[in-house]
């Protein structure tokens, strides 16, 4: 299944292959732990998860490479704030960062990157550039990267920046997205912030000089991929490729992905605006993270996606729709044999599913010919004319889908039962939905098991017991479907 994804660097659709015919070697930006991730971060995150479960499942072997930035300013300054060393305030970002990518299903890297692992790797590239005219010293002994040391600065955002200022100078990392001054690879060492003793003088890395030093010492002078936020085009990746290029004269990357920020309500989402959602905000309010998985997901990743909490609704009925069927597909029975339609239907859904993942990671159009397999097999079922051979192919398909979209398996109770605790230690059991406090008092068994007690009360006639039970299940959040094939349930 050939992968054809959208090359910033290029800007045309490009065929994803790797270098050497046998890996793919890519590289993601990940966070910077200062804070918990918002749902923009997750967005990148995600639609990274999905390409490379697409690759996984066309059985290309992937070497993937994902940093913690764990320091930089903003840490710096909340862990002065919070008066602790930044050793002991990033732990707990770090933790809650891979609780989240675990509650929505991202896999994770063959090799997770720490900044403050690798500081010799950054004095060695420092160094380099300076042998080459590339980087200066200033009088206060930071180092920065002269711009007009690499002539083609520009050439993957295509900004025009000819009249850029020579040796003017910028030192912080959240710097103006338009600028384009020398920028800090070291940034001297000052009175009671984090730093490090090293050939070129106490102090600690600059932001972009970390993801250049640790993507190369994992994955070689150049590799096939990078990907990351489209906010990281300008200045952080034409940051890092002129540090660099300009040391190895090689393309840091051959092919760059930028997946694009999201709105909220058709608005930038800031806590100014009071439309801020961490991962955890969302699930204190009771929706699952499979569909904030696949809301995050549902527009491809060089569109804007407007994130709507009514658009959370319906990635929630979706996948209800498909939990649903996979349950009458794994529990019903079906007899010998085959319906000719349905097979067909079954090998189009998979071929065009794979296609429109394979066509630039178009998860939007990958959906539609799964959902239409659904209703076409609960029609066959419904008249008795889907086979236990139906039943194979349709599960297959199923089964493929689910290993890319990672939502039809149901691994949302975990992730509901950690951020209700996490609310408990944070003081902000206030912000937990009602019905999902109640919920957590009921595990998966205790439910089964009132649910067993409801059906021999039914058959004991005893119905004013078998209501109660249903009443009490439906008052904690609990929704039960009576059907031919048995009773189901599921968390509402």
């Amino acid at each position: 299944m050939p992968m054809r994804l959208f090359n910033t660097l290029s800007g045309q659709v490009d065929e994803l292959v790797p270098m050497d015919g046998k890996e793919l070697r890519m590289y993601a930006c990940g966070p910077t732990v200062y804070d918990y991730g918002h749902i923009g971060n997750f967005r990148t995150f995600l639609e990274i998860d999905v390409l490379r479960r697409f690759l996984k499942l066309s059985g290309m072997p992937i070497r993937h490479v994902m940093n913690i930035t764990d320091v930089d300013d903003k840490i710096i300054r909340n862990a002065a704030a919070a008066g602790v060393p930044i050793g002991e305030y990033t732990p707990k970002y770090v933790n809650a960062f891979f609780e989240d990518l675990d509650a929505l299903g991202v896999e994770r890297p063959e090799i997770i990157a720490r900044a403050t692992e690798a500081i010799d790797r950054m004095v060695e590239l420092i160094q380099k550039l300076a042998e080459v005219g590339a980087a200066y010293r200033t009088e206060d002994g930071s180092w920065y990267f002269r711009l007009k040391a690499f002539p083609e600065y520009g050439k993957l955002s295509k900004k025009d920046l000819s009249g850029m200022e020579d040796g003017a100078r910028v030192d912080v990392d959240e710097y103006e997205k338009d600028s384009a001054r020398d920028f800090a690879l070291w940034k001297a060492a000052k009175p009671g912030e984090t730093s490090w003793d090293t050939p070129i003088g106490r102090g600690r890395p600059g932001w972009h000089i970390e993801c250049s030093a640790m993507s190369m010492k994992f994955l070689g002078d150049s590799f096939d991929l990078h990907a990351g936020g489209e906010d990281l085009m300008f200045p952080h990746h034409e940051n890092e490729i002129a540090q660099s290029e300009s040391v190895t004269h090689k393309p840091l990357a051959h092919h760059w992905m930028h997946v694009r920020f999201l709105l909220v309500d058709g608005r930038k989402m800031s806590k100014s605006e009071g439309n801020f959602y961490t991962l955890r905000d969302l699930l204190l309010k009771g929706y699952k993270a499979s569909a904030i998985r696949l809301a995050l997901i549902s527009v491809p990743y060089r569109h804007q996606l407007n994130f709507t909490f009514d658009g959370l609704v319906d990635a929630t009925a979706a996948i209800d729709r498909l939990r649903t069927f996979n349950s009458r597909l794994v529990k019903g029975t079906f007899a010998d044999g085959e319906n000719p339609e349905v097979q067909a239907a079954a090998k189009k859904a998979h071929e065009d599913y794979l296609a429109a993942l394979g066509n630039d990671l178009n998860t939007a159009e990958a959906r539609a010919p799964i959902f239409e397999l659904v209703r076409l097999s609960n029609t066959a079922m419904d008249q008795g004319k889907f086979y236990q051979s139906d039943r194979e192919a349709v599960a297959s398909v199923l089964a493929s889908f689910d290993a890319v979209f990672a939502v039809i398996e149901d691994h949302d109770t975990e992730p509901m039962r950690r951020a209700v605790e996490w609310a408990k230690q944070e003081g902000r059991l206030d912000d937990v939905a009602p019905e999902l406090l109640a919920q957590q008092s009921l595990t998966d068994e205790a439910i089964d098991a009132l649910l067993a007690e409801r059906d021999q009360a039914k058959k004991r006639r005893e119905f004013a017991r078998a209501d109660q039970i249903r009443k009490e299940l439906t008052e904690k959040g609990i929704i039960i479907e009576d059907s031919k094939d048995g009773v189901r349930w599921k968390r509402k």
